[in-house]
């Protein structure tokens, strides 16, 4: 297959160290054209990485007949303009996560993509490591019975001023950045939607932005409770519990590629120990998005996700305000 010619709106070390590397080396995608808002820094980023266009602006990127699909890490309060602008460019859409500021801008980009006929998926890239089918696959057949009640925590600490992490209007704070994994990765295993959530939120007295929140997920007859803090020694976790035994993911969301993984599973008849890579999630993402374009099928996750996702991100904060439960959607 030909490859597809990828953009990236921003030279942020995040996506140089995680997401242009590994792309560099698949034979379903290229990086063509990078850009930032100063011409020199972009021209930096490219001779650096062996891209071969550089811009001064997103908007001369997306201008380029030769780029297909473009990735959008920009801070969440731009993600809908420029999915827009994209998607009037004929560009095809991987955005990361969260797509929006709220469940209207998701549904927004949504029906604005569609009416220009461009794929759109929210970048949550620990769906495509294998041992999140796996899991998944798992407790879906039942080896650890019915499933009661999963656990997650996703923490690190960041207390720079500067950065977009800890600027509220720039959409940062714990669960716009790393509790939507813990919330994503809850509808993930159980292929269902929350019925109602309830959070607690602490709030940064300098930036506004929530450092340490949890949350309960009620699904009926299952129960997803998170936590995640960013002000806190970094941490992450998955658990789930069933009514025979239990699965345990150590490092769930930020995996690193040259480093194995492991699920601990524990049953009445011992414990098994599964192990998955090493692998480059942000490779497989880029590669089921650019195959799924080639194909001209549907993207690996549809947006639908991301505004179901979004639903429930919306709920917690409105919880955050009344202190008490609240629907979701």
């Amino acid at each position: 297959m030909r490859p597809v010619q990828w953009g990236v709106l921003g030279v942020a070390d995040h996506y140089i160290k995680r997401v242009h590397l590994p792309v560099r080396a698949s034979d379903v995608c290229e990086v063509r054209a990078i850009a930032s808002r100063s011409q020199q820094k972009a021209e930096a980023a490219a001779a650096r990485l062996g891209i071969p266009a550089a811009y001064g602006s997103y908007e001369a990127l997306l201008a380029d007949p030769k780029v297909e699909a473009v990735y959008i890490p920009l801070p969440n309060h731009l993600h809908l303009e420029y999915i827009k602008k994209c998607a009037d460019a004929g560009k095809h859409v991987l955005c990361e996560k969260p797509m929006g500021m709220d469940a209207a801008q998701v549904q927004q980009a949504i029906d604005y993509t569609r009416g220009k006929g461009v794929m759109l998926m929210e970048a949550f890239m620990y769906r495509f490591h294998p041992q999140w089918t796996h899991l998944r696959d798992l407790v879906q057949c039942g080896e650890i019975g019915t499933v009661h009640a999963l656990q997650s925590s996703f923490f690190y600490s960041n207390k720079d001023p500067h950065n977009i992490r800890n600027i509220l209007s720039m959409g940062g704070g714990a669960i716009y950045d790393i509790g939507c994994y813990c919330v994503s990765s809850a509808r993930f295993l159980t292929a269902r939607e929350p019925q109602r959530v309830v959070a607690r939120v602490t709030r940064d007295p300098q930036f506004g932005t929530d450092i340490l929140s949890s949350g309960i997920l009620d699904f009926g007859d299952i129960q997803a409770t998170f936590v995640c803090g960013t002000q806190t020694f970094p941490h992450q976790h998955v658990h789930v519990f069933g009514s025979g035994g239990s699965a345990w993911v150590e490092v769930p969301f930020n995996i690193y590629p040259d480093v194995p993984v492991v699920t601990i599973v524990r049953t009445g008849v011992g414990e098994r120990v599964i192990q998955h890579g090493p692998l480059d999630q942000y490779a497989l993402q880029f590669e089921r998005f650019s195959v799924a374009l080639r194909e001209s099928g549907p993207a690996p996750t549809l947006p639908e996700d991301a505004l179901a996702n979004q639903n429930v991100l919306d709920a917690l904060f409105a919880s955050e305000k009344s202190g008490d439960w609240q629907p979701v959607g």
